[in-house]
Order: structure tokens, then sequence, then C-alpha cells
């Protein structure tokens, strides 16, 4: 199913976006990441994530969002985003996590040309736990999140389920 939101914006509701897959866990931080991509197909791509995530016992898949089409920003010669959240819980540290989904990335086929450029799979961490991190490679809360529709919007839909 899809709604429009406005002529630039675009929800999308499939099986697993949104979606509340646990509501307990005994992992100890609660991640939110953002999840985007305008390479291939990347509904099916988002799928193979979930499922990914779902079948590594390091976290518990919590909830995630609809998929949000949006307008790409910073490089705009390139096919609309789509996007969402995805919530879930870790005993991981931040490093780790993020190594992981750096990892993700590349085996779902992220090639990095240059910055804002087209991609099968972007994940971003927006929240980790209540931590704050600001190195070279890494800044939590994400940069600029709270002005981003891509987040916003999938967040405060996610936030009402």
């Amino acid at each position: 199913m899809k709604k429009k939101l406005s002529e630039d914006l675009t929800l999308f509701y499939t099986p697993n976006y949104p979606k509340t897959f646990n509501t307990t866990t005994n992992k100890k931080y609660i991640v939110t990441i953002g999840i985007g991509g305008n390479i291939g197909d990347t509904k099916k791509l988002f799928d193979k994530l979930i499922l990914s995530l779902k079948n590594n016992t390091k976290f518990d898949l919590l909830m995630t969002s609809p998929l949000l089409l949006n307008p790409p920003f910073g490089f705009l010669e390139q096919k609309p985003f789509l996007n969402g959240i995805i919530r879930l819980s870790t005993n991981l540290s931040v490093n780790e996590f993020f190594k992981i989904t750096q990892r993700l990335e590349k085996r779902f086929g992220r090639k990095r040309s240059f910055q804002d450029a087209p991609r099968t799979l972007d994940i971003d961490i927006i929240f980790f736990d209540n931590k704050k991190v600001n190195t070279k490679k890494l800044i939590i809360p994400h940069k600029d999140w709270a002005n981003r529709e891509s987040v916003i919007i999938p967040l405060k839909l996610m936030n009402k389920l």
C-alpha cells in the first residue's frame, strides 16, 4: 500500500515496514538506525536486511517504520531515495555495532564513490541508547538527523505504532 504525503513524498507499507517484532529484550542498548537506498530493488534489499538482522543473535529486532520515498539531497542528479527506520537492541559496543553496519552495507553492494552518491544501502546510526559519540568516523546522534524528512517522518510514524 502507498500513501502520497506531497508531490515529493510517498509512504510505502509492506509486510516488514512498519512492523513490531519484539516488545521485550534482554539486550542492554536500544539502537535506532536509518536505512536508505536508490539503486536496484530497494524494497527487496531492505527485506533481506531485516532477515539478516533477525537471524543474527547479536540483535533483537524491535520495530520498523513505514518506508518513505523522498528526493535526494546534496547530489541532486539521481533517483529519489527510499528510507526507513529500524529500532533494535544489542549488547555490542558502539564501535562493534558500527563495524557491523559497514560490513552489511558492503555485503549489500554499497560502493563509496563520493559524498551523497547513489547507493544500494546506507545505514546510519541515528541513536545508540543515550550515548553521544563525536569522532572523525562517527557522530551519534547522527549529524543533522532532526532536519531530514527521510528520518523525521518515518521516526514519527514508527513512534505512533
